[in-house]
């Protein structure tokens, strides 16, 4: 077979998401027209990767992590649909993981929605939350999933000769943290010190440089732009004392003993948490790095986001309103509203397994570029 041939037979075959090795028969117009649009298909295909190699190398991109970046295909962190079959068990307060439940078995759509039903929307929260979040950390601090991506992506962004790159995260896990740290990459998420890091946002506006003497006099020379993680709903290890204010541990302890961990639950109240510290500090920085900054970034590249949260939603249709800034999805699914709702706009791609958009433009799903794995060789 000719190698064109056989180009063309392998679109064939992913047009129709027929296997390869399976021959073609039966319908034969279903065919013919599969044949006939296989070479718009194929050019759909090659623009979208070239746009989203243009605009993900480009100048002042930043990143947004969610879920599905820290999968892993299984082998990281669990995704939010599964997140509450792995913990309930480790709720040991029977009557409040059974309200959950039953939130959950008369019509809650999914774990954020049941704490939002058991919510009486008081200024102090109630205990469900809580308990969800002791629950979560306790299944993630054992885990060690392998850097290798992660690596790749801190590696390639310290590469870059943009000051400070900036990564925001709405995963609680440290991937990035212990990737950065594998790679010998440095990496400011504003705390500082070391068994019991304080928490100080003066940090992301530190420079790392040597002042040396020149014709013109003394000259400030920037040595090391570390990357900027900012996680927006808080971390494992990230917890708040009384008497020592907001600290971070190793991630694979437990907090320390009358503490208040830092990390939001999957809850709408989450929009109300980010007006405190740590969270304030971070989302106001979010807020400037996509458009109240005097230079905010031009991209913002989402891995693994479904654009379910409607409170980090919020804050990227603000940036959209801008005419030069270009928002770029990564997932492997979206549900047929945030479909709906993103892929027409005219400063969007969007790219999934089964469908994709170029700024308004529909045209079929991409096997493998909406995956992290492929991502952290691509940016």
């Amino acid at each position: 077979m000719t190698e064109k041939k056989h180009t063309n037979k392998w679109l064939l075959h992913r047009a129709l998401k027929i296997p390869w090795g399976v021959e073609l028969s039966g319908n034969f117009r279903i065919i013919c027209w599969a044949h006939n649009n296989m070479s718009e298909i194929a050019d759909f295909l090659n623009r979208l990767e070239a746009k989203v190699a243009e605009q993900i190398r480009g100048q002042r991109v930043g990143y947004l992590l969610g879920a599905g970046s820290s999968y892993l295909d299984g082998a990281g962190y669990p995704l939010a649909s599964q997140m509450w079959n792995l913990i309930k068990d480790q709720i040991t307060d029977t009557t409040k993981r059974d309200e959950i439940q039953a939130k959950l078995d008369t019509g809650a759509q999914g774990l954020e929605h049941a704490l939002d039903l058991l919510d009486s929307g008081q200024a102090v929260e109630g205990p469900h939350r809580h308990l969800v979040t002791a629950a979560i950390a306790e299944l993630f601090e054992p885990l060690n999933p392998p850097l290798d991506l992660h690596v790749d992506f801190v590696t390639r962004l310290n590469h870059k000769a943009a000051p400070c790159i900036k990564v925001f995260s709405l995963n609680y896990d440290p991937l990035i943290e212990r990737a950065a740290e594998r790679a010998k990459v440095r990496l400011c998420d504003g705390f500082g010190g070391h068994e019991h890091a304080y928490f100080d946002p003066s940090m992301f506006e530190e420079r790392i440089g040597r002042i040396r003497g020149t014709h013109k006099g003394r000259q400030f020379d920037e040595t090391t732009k570390p990357i900027h993680l900012l996680k927006l709903h808080g971390s494992l290890g990230w917890y708040e004392c009384t008497s020592l204010g907001l600290r971070r541990c190793d991630f694979s302890s437990s907090i320390p003993a009358s503490t208040k961990r830092l990390m939001i639950p999957p809850q709408r109240r989450k929009a109300n948490e980010t007006m405190t510290p740590p969270y304030s500090a971070l989302w106001s920085a979010f807020r400037g790095c996509l458009g109240q900054d005097a230079v905010p970034i031009n991209r913002l590249a989402c891995f693994g986001y479904g654009l379910v949260d409607e409170h980090v939603n919020a804050v990227i249709e603000g940036a959209l309103a801008r005419t030069n800034f270009t928002l770029l999805v990564f997932t492997k699914e979206l549900t047929d509203g945030a479909w709906a709702r993103w892929s027409s706009r005219k400063n969007v791609v969007v790219v999934t397994e089964t469908r994709c958009a170029i700024k308004g433009e529909i045209g079929p799903g991409h096997s493998d570029l909406w995956s992290f794995a492929r991502l952290s060789k691509e940016v």
